[in-house]
């Protein structure tokens, strides 16, 4: 089962190729990372596959109605700006607006709870949302991406911007959803916290997908200096893999 099917996906911005014939998979139960340099098209393969942007090829989302693609897939894009001066909870019962209905009911609360608990958002629940500090705002809308419960979840650099602590929570919620059956598609610079909670990495780079596969056979030297261009220290340990950048190769 294919929670998103892409297959020969092309897109050209301003009469740019970005990518060229791209073709994956994300399915029930994967956190996959997806990582390349910057403007290598992360963020454009993910919105083509939405259908937010014109494209070549077949995207399984992308021809999908809007309200069953709401219900398909949450997207948590990187802007993070709340416009309303709304209560948290009132912005992350937003998540439940594809499920319909005449207000909220039971589930929807549930939904709404879960995923409050899920961002330590509990005490935040009654506060201005547009009042939240950076960090705060962007776990709102996490959670807001939760409460819609969709069964995948794509999500464009959502720890940019958070501390420490808060990247690893956020890391281990999509990890949670995963084994929880969901499938998790998220795009992250954070290569080290890339290695330690994604099952499978891609890594975009020159219009295409370089590699596709667990970490360990993606974070290699060779292909981290073509994508990349940086050595970088890797290791097994007791506590997990570990991943640190070293130097940028001349």
């Amino acid at each position: 089962m294919s929670l998103l099917r892409i297959e020969e996906l092309s897109v050209e911005l301003g009469g740019r190729p970005v990518f060229s014939k791209l073709s994956l998979d994300i399915r029930p139960g994967e956190m996959v990372g997806l990582i390349g340099p910057n403007g290598a098209g992360k963020t454009t393969l993910m919105r083509a596959a939405l259908g937010l942007l014109p494209a070549l090829g077949e995207s399984s989302l992308a021809r999908m109605a809007p309200l069953a693609r709401a219900r398909a897939a949450a997207w948590l894009p990187q802007q993070r700006e709340i416009a309303w001066p709304v209560s948290v909870a009132d912005l992350v019962a937003l998540g439940r607006l594809p499920h319909g209905g005449d207000g909220i009911g039971a589930v929807d609360r549930k939904a709404v709870e879960s995923a409050l608990e899920r961002m330590a958002l509990g005490p935040l629940r009654d506060r201005d949302a547009t009042r939240l500090s950076g960090g705060e705002q962007a776990r709102a809308l996490i959670a807001r991406a939760l409460a819609q419960e969709s069964p995948l979840l794509l999500a464009d650099e959502p720890i940019a911007g958070l501390d420490p602590a808060h990247q690893i929570a956020v890391m281990e919620v999509f990890s949670d959803l995963a084994r929880d059956g969901h499938g998790v598609l998220v795009s992250l610079h954070d290569l080290g916290l890339a290695a330690r909670h994604c099952d499978r990495l891609i890594l975009l780079a020159e219009a295409t997908i370089l590699a596709d596969g667990p970490p360990a056979e993606v974070l290699t030297p060779d292909l981290l200096a073509r994508a990349f261009q940086i050595s970088a220290f890797h290791e097994q340990t007791p506590d997990g893999p570990v991943f640190q950048a070293l130097r940028v190769l001349k």
